[in-house]
């Protein structure tokens, strides 16, 4: 087992104090434990552990499948239960009933003789609400026929008596589209019938009358007469609710072969076919008979309506509640199928994972649970030494949470391993902020995040409409901190939307600042002026109290100034950022008794990253206050050397070439064009132990591995020789090969020592993002706001001022605070992970997934509101 570190008490989120350092810088200390759980106590203890949500179960039963375990039959009887509760739910939606919410926490896990209660309940109410349903679908569908039966006699009555056409006195002469004087006249003149016309009325779909009129006339080869009015009055499927746009149809047609062809056609297309008497008087009589049947239709469905809207709202009164107790009761049941039987099913015993610190708070909450069931026999828990791999608990709240979630995205922590997550809470905001640094855009970030952060009860329950606003809410202490820091920052350079603020009065005068204006040369408020420290005249030499003076805003030498600064803070924060990440990887080596490596890795490793790189960083600071723009030679900023050119010939062992122009810059000093005195001989001594560490590196660690297999194999085989009849061994661990060792280490040798050098240059980054952030802020600047404040005047500037600053606000929100904002936390994010995190953390671990009602109601809630989206399409 791994060497634990001292531990230290103190108070969790919860307010018990546990007595394990884990709970921050260190994953939980977990134990394997057995639960002897007696059968009739077994559900009240599992349905406690549930409420509590600190054990994670282990299957002792892998190879049996699910439908062959014990409790798989009360597993059924939850997911049909829930099956009704959800279309008792669909059926609620429908009818746009409110839904009670309860409290998830308040509802215990119902006992197992409330589950007979529950499911007659439950299924008495589905079978109430699906008559209910049939008989309204019923009476909702006679009614749909009655409305199209009383349209069609309707629309039969007017088209027949705008005609005058009785159909007893129709006949294959009668002409239906001449006037009515001339059919009496012909009626008059021919005195004989061979054959009355035939008449089918009906109700279609007006999407298919097109294709019904079209099917009609090639079948009847021309020989029907089609009457077609559309129907005014909305109707609605019975089924689906669905709008229905029909149409009345009167077909007039001669001879029954016509009418076997023309009810084949009206089924074919769905339309439906209506009696429709001969004679005036019958259809007026069946009309008043429709009309009264459909009034008393009309009475009885509102009061079906009525009580299936009781029903509805009485079922959605509870449905919250049945929800959260079957769910409960199928998580128990899925939990006590990973248990085992022994002495023939008079105990179960089961295997979990538990926090070492909350063994007691488990016990008792499994004590409790027995107490309830009324058990004799007490249930026990007992440690089980095991190998395997423990899983990572790291304890978070709502502010720590999605710091830790970062680090988990690139991979979970292995157990007992030193958790970045703490130290990210500080160096992540710092390290954007430093690309970010623009106190107006950390104020309307810090705007943004104090409205999520006050509004967080009510937005909780809101964060899933929309992808991009759950990750920003789920992150908003982080952006909390970032914009904190980036206001910070911002301050530091003096850089608020790409302008500068005189807080404590500038250190700079213009006594000698030429502002002549001539006819040639006019006088201009934008005028700019290189900047000289070593002017006495101007510069006070006194630092500016906080920040950058506010003066270097309109110098034309601004940006030479804050590259150089930038430049080299970002060298200064990356050496120390990854010299820290070396110290961790300390920590680890004494937690897990590996000593050999502090000396064959970590010594080697600090001493190569310090002596080189953390060199460079000592000459940054012995060039800062050595020289000086205000010092005389050979102290001047003329003399000062180039640190790049340094560093490089430091890395060739070659001593720096003389420059011409600084033959006076140490004439006075003992040394020649070093900044101190035995300069070269330091260099080269760092250099040189710097290379000595790589073949440590290299070549330590598999040669001690190699040692202590040697001293093994002796022990060994000295035992081996006091035995009569030497066995060999069998069973044993396989060592690994000798050569794989090597490789292992030389690339990770290998990735280290070139790492050192891309993961300093990669810092640079922090320099870059800022110049790039500054730069386009003061474009957009220029671009946009200045065109407002100086192009424009009068009444329509004040319009044009209006509308322009929208604009610039428009751009400074989606481009400066939105991408430049995603950008910089990207980049912040890959120096954690790859130049941070690559020194110490392994992160080869698996998460503590405990059973838990609260987690399993909140993935099931989330599964109801993707229905529920499928539901109201």
């Amino acid at each position: 087992m791994d060497l634990e570190m001292t531990e230290v008490a103190f108070f969790n989120g919860t307010g018990n104090c546990c007595s394990d350092m884990g709970t921050l810088f260190k994953s939980e200390l977990m134990s394997r434990c057995q639960l002897y759980l007696p059968p009739e106590a077994a559900y009240n203890c599992v349905a406690e552990l549930g409420e509590l949500g600190l054990a994670q179960f282990v299957d002792l039963n892998p190879d049996v499948s699910a439908f062959q375990r014990q409790f798989v039959g009360e597993v059924k009887r939850c997911e049909e239960m829930e099956r009704t509760l959800r279309y008792v739910e669909t059926e609620i939606v429908k009818e746009k009933v409110g839904i009670a919410d309860e409290s998830e926490t308040s509802i215990p896990a119902p006992a197992p003789r409330e589950m007979v209660e529950l499911e007659a309940s439950l299924t008495t109410m589905e079978n109430n609400l699906r008559e209910v349903n049939i008989n309204y679908v019923a009476l909702r569908k006679n009614h749909l026929e009655l409305s199209e039966l009383k349209n069609m006699l309707r629309k039969t009555e007017v088209f027949l008596s705008e005609n005058q056409l009785n159909l007893q006195e129709l006949d294959e002469n009668t002409r239906l589209l001449d006037d009515a004087s001339e059919r009496e006249k012909d009626i008059e003149d021919q005195a004989y019938s061979s054959m009355k016309f035939n008449i089918t009325g009906g109700v279609i779909d007006r999407a298919r009358l097109l294709a019904f009129e079209r099917m009609l006339w090639r079948v009847s080869k021309g020989n029907v007469f089609l009457k077609v009015a559309e129907i005014d009055e909305q109707m609605e499927d019975p089924g689906s609710g669905d709008v229905l746009n029909k149409a009345v149809f009167i077909i007039f047609f001669q001879g029954e072969a016509l009418r076997s062809r023309v009810k084949k056609i009206c089924e074919g297309f769905h339309a439906s076919v209506y009696p429709c008497p001969d004679s005036g008087v019958e259809r007026r009589e069946m009309l008043c008979g429709v009309d009264t049947r459909l009034s008393d239709l009309s009475t009885v469905l509102t009061q079906t309506t009525e009580h299936r809207h009781r029903l509805l709202v009485a079922a959605a009164a509870t449905l919250r509640s049945s929800y959260v107790k079957v769910r409960k009761m199928k998580a128990v049941y899925h939990v006590l199928n990973m248990f085992s039987q022994r002495d023939g099913g008079r105990v179960l015993i089961g295997e979990a994972w538990l926090p070492t610190a909350d063994i007691p708070d488990i016990r008792a909450a499994v004590n409790t649970g027995a107490q309830t069931a009324g058990a004799t026999i007490p249930p026990t828990i007992e440690k089980v030494h095991t190998t395997e791999q423990h899983p990572t608990f790291n304890r978070t709240n709502k502010y720590t949470g999605g710091f830790q979630s970062l680090v988990d995205a690139y991979g979970v922590n292995t157990y007992r391993e030193v958790n970045p997550s703490v130290y990210t809470i500080a160096t992540f905001p710092f390290l954007f902020a430093v690309m970010f640094g623009d106190a107006g855009h950390g104020a309307i970030m810090l705007t943004a995040t104090l409205w999520m952060i006050i509004k967080e009860k009510s937005l909780e329950s809101k964060r899933n409409i929309s992808e991009i606003f759950n990750i920003f809410f789920g992150g908003r202490y982080i952006v909390f901190l970032m914009s904190i820091f980036s206001i910070y920052t911002g301050l530091i350079y003096n850089d608020i939307f790409s302008k500068s603020f005189n807080i404590f009065g500038s250190h700079w005068s213009s006594k000698q600042m030429s502002f002549v204006a001539t006819n040639s040369t006019p006088l201009s408020l934008g005028m700019s002026y290189m900047l000289d420290p070593k002017d006495n005249n101007s510069y006070h030499s006194e630092p500016y109290p906080f920040g950058v003076d506010p003066v270097w805003q309109s110098a034309t030498n601004k940006i030479g100034f804050l590259n150089t600064y930038k430049m080299k803070i970002s060298l200064i924060f990356g050496v120390i950022h990854m010299s820290f990440g070396v110290m961790l990887s300390l920590w680890n080596k004494i937690s897990k008794k590996l000593y050999h490596q502090i000396f064959l890795e970590f010594i080697p490793q600090i001493v190569f990253l310090l002596g080189i790189f953390g060199y460079l960083v000592t000459m940054i600071f012995i060039k800062w206050v050595m020289y000086g723009a205000n010092k005389a030679d050979p102290f001047s900023e003329h003399c000062a050397p180039n640190l790049l050119i340094t560093f490089i010939n430091m890395m060739l062992m070659k001593k720096a070439d003389v420059d011409i122009k600084m033959d006076k810059c140490h004439t006075s000093l003992n040394y020649e064009i070093d900044m101190y005195p035995g300069q070269q001989e330091l260099q080269k001594m760092l250099l040189l132990i710097g290379v000595l560490m790589v073949p440590i590196m290299l070549l330590g660690k598999p040669l001690f591995i190699m040692y202590r297999r040697r001293q093994a194999r002796a022990r060994y085989d000295s035992l081996r020789d006091e035995l009569l009849e030497p066995q060999q061994e069998e069973g044993g661990p396989v060592e690994e090969d000798f050569g794989e060792i090597m490789i292992n280490q030389g690339i990770h040798t290998i990735e280290y020592v070139l790492g050192s050098v891309s993961h300093t240059a990669s810092y640079l980054r922090l320099w870059a993002l800022s110049l790039a952030h500054a730069q386009l802020s003061e474009v957009l600047w220029s671009m946009v706001m200045r065109i407002a404040l100086a192009s424009f005047k009068g009444y329509a500037g004040a319009i044009a001022l209006y509308l322009i600053f929208a604009f610039w606000c428009m751009l400074t929100i989606s481009i400066l605070c939105l991408m430049e904002g995603l950008s910089a936390f990207l980049h912040t994010l890959r120096l954690h992970w790859v130049e941070f995190q690559s020194k110490f953390y392994e992160g080869a671990g698996y998460l503590f997934m405990p059973f838990s009602f609260r987690e399993s109601l909140k993935q099931a809630a989330e599964d109801d509101k993707e229905v529920l989206k499928t539901i109201a399409k």
